[in-house]
């Protein structure tokens, strides 16, 4: 096998050529390099192996250079699931050893995997999720039959209750959702991403038609929101936000409801409901609400200095989170700003 390193920013076709893959996410597209690119620095470092002009092996990477978090390779920053794209075990074996020669050749510290389970079946993971994903091939309405009882009440209490979902595909949108954003990452105590990320996104994704905000409102509030990216036939719910203070009316629902709903519209046949914290109860319970196919994704980081795989992740823990929890949201801001480089 011959593997080359390329940069999806300079090939016009990328998109086209994973989505002939038939496994390919809206995390594999040229866009989505271009967001971290622009948004982090990061610099595009793709391992791919071509038969016939079509793609066999693509092995995703954005090299990080930050003096807080070391040099490393993530395979992606920022993304929930990021499997490498192949169907041969062996070579998916010798992508592995040429990263790890590029990495220490490169001086990286680390190199991260997203996800490709079943190829690293005896190393320890760095850390584990839960991945949800619906199946849209279902009529509308066998569909809605098979949620979860406690799912289909808090919708239709959200209609009772006059709220209503607005679709957009402009900045002004995601502004609106960004404001939501920050006050549920304050709630989590975590400081947001900037909002020139969500520019970016807005910019190279949204603005492109691959993808879409949903706004929940009652009198005018914005209650809850979301935003939805897609590429090919796939669909993938990368953010969700509310205002805790109408909670009771479930505008969450509501939008999630809503944005099936268009999914459907325009053909995608899966969607994504993103990675989940095996801790968090309440998160897992608002998605197993839509009946999804759930299965475990593990992530997996090699130290290459030490030669092995570390089975803890970096991230903002412990005292923290305290801190972020009752700090004003413009102070949140300028600390995402500093900081969400060095922690892709």
């Amino acid at each position: 096998m011959s593997l080359s390193i390329v940069n999806p920013l300079e090939i016009a076709n990328w998109d086209d050529l994973v989505i002939a893959t038939g496994k390919a996410s809206v995390f594999h597209s040229s866009a989505w390099a271009r967001v971290l690119h622009e948004s982090y620095g990061y610099k595009p470092v793709y391992f791919a192996s071509f038969e016939k002009g079509n793609l066999s092996l693509l092995m995703p990477f954005m090299e990080i250079n930050s003096w807080l978090t070391g040099k490393r390779g993530v395979s992606l920053p920022f993304s929930d699931f990021c499997e490498s794209l192949t169907d041969h075990g062996f070579s998916f074996g010798e992508a592995v050893r040429e990263v790890k020669e590029y990495g220490r050749k490169k001086r990286w510290k680390t190199v991260e995997w997203r996800g490709n389970q079943k190829y690293f079946q005896t190393a320890p993971p760095s850390s584990l999720y839960y991945y949800h994903t619906l199946d849209l091939s279902v009529p509308e309405e066998r569909f809605f039959s098979n949620l979860k009882s406690n799912t289909k009440r808090n919708i239709n209490k959200a209609i009772k209750e006059r709220v209503t979902v607005e679709l957009g595909e402009t900045l002004e949108s995601v502004a609106g959702y960004y404001r939501l954003h920050c006050l549920t990452r304050r709630g989590h105590g975590l400081p947001p991403q900037p909002f020139s990320f969500f520019r970016k996104i807005f910019e190279h994704i949204i603005s492109k038609g691959g993808g879409f905000t949903a706004l929940a409102f009652l009198d005018g509030v914005c209650l809850a929101g979301a935003v939805y990216l897609h590429l090919g036939k796939a669909a993938v719910f990368k953010f969700g936000a509310s205002n805790k203070k109408y909670q009771h009316l479930r505008p969450n629902n509501l939008v999630m409801w809503e944005a099936i709903r268009e999914c459907v519209k325009r053909g995608f046949r899966s969607f994504s409901l993103g990675r989940t914290e095996m801790a968090n109860e309440g998160l897992l319970q608002f998605k197993r609400g839509w009946n999804p196919e759930e299965e475990q994704v593990s992530y997996y980081k090699y130290d290459l200095n030490k030669n092995s795989f570390q089975t803890e992740s970096i991230g903002v823990k412990g005292f923290y989170n305290q801190i972020f929890n009752v700090t004003p949201v413009p102070v949140l801001r300028l600390v995402g700003s500093a900081i969400y480089k060095h922690l892709g």
